[in-house]
């Protein structure tokens, strides 16, 4: 990777977008990669739309800005899809993850995907709601993203998460991150 990878994630106030940003810095950290992981929000109150961004590199990151260019952008909330234009800046090449159990090729043709733009599917809702009793779904966006873009190793995610969220709570995630990861399917 000689070049720094971005990417966007969009969710709403709560949903863990930023934790999730978090987490994937921290596993490129322990890849020995370089990070960034920031939010970008007001003073929105929960469950307004926000994002949250990470850069990843084999090289120091010099820049501190928000990222305009993303190589991929994650979903949390599929209501997102109509509410902000998710896809504004993506890499012509960019990869777009998102959380829906919509039928995924009339979800392809909604979003007007560039032909060299690749869509990722994932029912990360139904997955958490089954495993965590709970539509959290910032975790399985990461292992549907993991999946999609090998910008960090799947074993890394788990041990960040595993210093990060102990007990139950760790063991639930893990099993919803590695979940997500089988389930998440290219369009």
């Amino acid at each position: 990777m000689n070049k720094i990878i971005e990417i966007r994630f969009h969710g709403r106030g709560g949903q863990g977008a930023w934790t999730a940003t978090q987490l994937l810095a921290m596993s490129a950290l322990e890849e020995g990669k370089y990070a960034q992981s920031f939010p970008s929000f007001g003073p929105e109150r929960a469950g307004a739309p926000m994002m949250a961004f990470v850069r990843i590199s084999d090289q120091p990151i010099k820049l501190h800005s928000d990222i305009y260019n993303p190589h991929s952008v994650v979903v949390l909330d599929p209501t997102l899809l109509t509410a902000v234009n998710v896809l504004e800046g993506m890499q012509p090449e960019g990869k777009l993850v998102v959380n829906s159990h919509e039928d995924a090729s009339t979800l392809k043709s909604k979003l007007k995907l560039k032909d060299e733009q690749e869509l990722w599917v994932v029912p990360a809702s139904d997955i958490a709601l089954e495993i965590l009793g709970r539509d959290i779904t910032s975790t399985a966006m990461i292992g549907a993203l993991v999946k999609a873009t090998g910008y960090v190793n799947l074993d890394s995610v788990l041990k960040q998460v595993q210093k990060r969220f102990s007990g139950a709570i760790g063991e639930k995630n893990i099993v919803l991150i590695k979940r997500s990861y089988e389930e998440a399917k290219k369009v």
